[in-house]
């Protein structure tokens, strides 16, 4: 670390990881009971493609260490796992060996143990600023969202508060009323009483904004990491447990359960907080075309201020796709990953 980065910071910052190796077979096993319990087999929250891991943990560690060299630990929450990354952490950042921390569920469920295992990565996220020690501010990633430039600690945290990534819009009305009659035909006209819309990572930010109290627009954030505060949901949920509670219920993902994100940067929003940025985001799809890819890539070189990228469903992309990103990752990051 530079005294650059040291002269910015007055407060530590920690990351955390959400991530699952769905391949273990005792994990899968667990998944299996639990789903033949449920009518969710063929929804894309449990198809075991939704929890394979492809490397993509450590390209998500790597970025952080690289382009956050302020952050002090980064915690990895997984079930029972380790994606032993201790050498190569060792290896490529020796001065970063002691930060990498895993965390069980067991730990932020603390209390709440009768809903565990779970599987719905909103729950975790609901629950994971309960991890011991985590600083006051920290950084929230998905093990598929990666950092592609040098960053500082005021890209993330300014006078003590999140910098909030998104933008403003309506609320999902058209979403709404399309789920209303897809219900409506799917389980009373072709009986279907199971029928679930496909989720929707705009509802479930709504249904944060508007457990808050907002009525005609809401600050939409996408899949970039996000800059939190431990202390601010802390002290949301003091006399809301059953708020919380209802929120980690499900096993699996629910349409009726809010992103906790969402109302982190909500709470901030009513709170006063009016430090906000563009995305920074290039977005990688599996639907994308070669050539659309190929030109997302390039913008995401090219302009300084693309800050981070989410290769998102990964376990969609064809292998020679997959390999065609990581190598170009290695680029970004100048060393060279066994894969």
């Amino acid at each position: 670390m530079t005294d650059g980065y040291k002269a910015h910071i007055s407060e530590p910052v920690d990351a955390v990881i959400l991530w699952v190796d769905g391949s273990d077979p005792l994990l899968a096993e667990k998944r299996n009971k639990y789903l033949s319990e449920t009518s969710l087999v063929n929804h894309r929250g449990a198809l075991s493609t939704f929890y394979a891991s492809n490397n993509e943990i450590r390209y998500c560690l790597f970025s952080i260490l690289k382009f956050a060299p302020f952050v002090r630990n980064v915690f990895i929450v997984t079930d029972g796992q380790d994606p032993n990354l201790y050498e190569d952490v060792k290896n490529h950042f020796p001065t970063k060996s002691g930060s990498l921390k895993v965390v069980d569920h067991k730990e932020i469920f603390s209390g709440y143990e009768q809903y565990l295992p779970t599987f719905n990565s909103t729950s975790l996220l609901s629950m994971m600023w309960r991890i011991k020690g985590l600083s006051d501010n920290f950084l929230f990633f998905n093990d598929d969202m990666f950092i592609i430039r040098e960053t500082r600690p005021e890209d993330w945290f300014r006078n003590g508060r999140p910098v909030l990534r998104g933008k403003w819009l309506i609320p999902p009305y058209k979403k709404m009323l399309s789920n209303y009659f897809k219900i409506l035909i799917n389980r009373y006209l072709r009986n279907n009483p199971d029928y679930q819309p496909r989720l929707s990572f705009y509802l479930r930010q709504w249904n944060a904004a508007s457990l808050l109290g907002m009525k005609v627009r809401y600050f939409f954030h996408c899949h970039t990491p996000h800059p939190l505060s431990r202390v601010r949901l802390q002290n949301y949920f003091a006399d809301k447990s059953w708020l919380l509670e209802r929120n980690i219920a499900p096993r699996f993902r629910s349409p009726e359960q809010f992103l906790m994100t969402s109302l982190a940067y909500h709470l901030e929003i009513l709170d006063g907080n009016r430090q906000t940025e563009k995305l920074g985001l290039g977005y990688l799809h599996p639907y994308y075309s070669k050539k659309r890819m190929e030109r997302r890539m390039h913008r995401c070189e090219t302009d300084g201020e693309m800050k981070f990228i989410c290769a998102q469903s990964l376990d969609m992309f064809s292998t020679e796709e997959r390999e065609r990103i990581f190598a170009w990752m290695d680029k970004i990051l100048g060393i060279e990953v066994p894969r």
